[in-house]
């Protein structure tokens, strides 16, 4: 299994991410994942930069594969904008762009004043999407009336010379069946090994898979968990709330009854390696092919050079 970098606009500024990705890259991770959010979760995180900027600034200071981790083109973004996108995203990259998408939450979705529609819609919706996306990736001029789209006389001029992979996100059975049969690769946040065999058996036999986890460190445990509990309570938030909220405020009242040990239960937390490599393995013996992990806090400085010198060298 490969080890790769996941960028959190949640809790970074654009010049922390930047330097970050070149970090990461000169201590051997493989690739980079990049959040794509108009709300952090909650506010202590802080940020949320246009992951489409981000994308074309980090074209410009690194060489490592960068795929978004996950847009939803359906509700804030009509699908042609993100085929676009990712278009331009790809030229820039040099063809090391993939397009992960799923299926959204109301937290980022809801901000145009849209219904926010229950979650099989949201499927319907992004099995439309990807349609017309790849449509506009072969250069032709697209017209599309469909159940939830509309695209006129649209066409998309700049395309890289092979059209980006499209990675399908499934946290759920119905979600990762959609993943299996309309996607190139998966992408979980779960150690789960009957998911990624549902994704398989679904279609999804034979193309790439990827996790995505979260790793807090600091000088010592205590703080680590204090850090990790103060910035990603919604660890510890569970279901279908995380789908369905629609403000960091909102997610701030559901996690109020977890813990910092509750949060730790789901984090690694603090400056013993095993602690990391142990989730590390999880993901491993389930079945996937790259885990990225995002660091938590500010001393991510700390948590890359341990994953070079404890993980990812081995």
């Amino acid at each position: 299994m490969k080890i790769g970098f996941f960028l959190s606009c949640e809790e970074y500024s654009p010049q922390e991410l930047l330097e970050q990705a070149q970090r990461a890259e000169d201590a051997g991770f493989h690739a980079l994942w990049i959040s794509d959010h108009f709300h952090p979760w909650v506010d202590a995180q802080g940020h949320s930069p246009f992951v489409w900027s981000m994308i074309g600034a980090l074209s410009r200071v690194t060489n490592l594969p960068i795929t978004t981790a996950v847009t939803c083109p359906t509700v804030r973004t009509h699908p042609a904008v993100i085929a676009q996108a990712a278009a331009t995203s790809a030229v820039l990259t040099e063809g090391r762009f993939t397009l992960g998408v799923g299926s959204g939450e109301a937290l980022n979705e809801h901000i145009t004043g849209e219904h926010w529609p229950p979650a099989k819609v949201r499927l319907d919706m992004l099995e439309e999407a990807v349609e017309v996306i790849r449509r506009l990736w072969t250069g032709e001029d697209v017209e599309h009336y469909g159940d939830h789209y509309t695209v006129e006389n649209a066409r998309v001029y700049t395309l890289p010379d092979t059209p980006p992979d499209i990675y399908v996100s499934g946290l759920a059975p119905n979600s990762t069946k959609l993943a299996g049969r309309i996607g190139d690769g998966y992408i979980s946040t779960q150690p789960d090994a009957d998911l990624l065999n549902l994704f398989r058996e679904s279609g999804g036999a034979g193309k790439p898979t990827a996790a995505g986890a979260k790793s807090c460190f600091a000088p010592d445990r205590a703080e680590a968990v204090r850090l990790a509990h103060r910035l990603w309570p919604t660890a510890g938030v569970s279901g279908e709330l995380s789908q369905m909220l629609p403000t960091p405020a909102h997610f701030e009242q559901a996690a109020e009854p977890v813990t910092p040990d509750m949060v730790a239960e789901k984090i690694p937390c603090g400056p013993d390696p095993q602690v990391h490599r142990d989730m590390v393995a999880k993901y491993a013996q389930a079945g996937f092919d790259t885990l990225y992990v995002a660091p938590i806090g500010p001393y991510y400085t700390d948590m890359i050079e341990t994953y070079a010198k404890e993980i990812i060298s081995r």
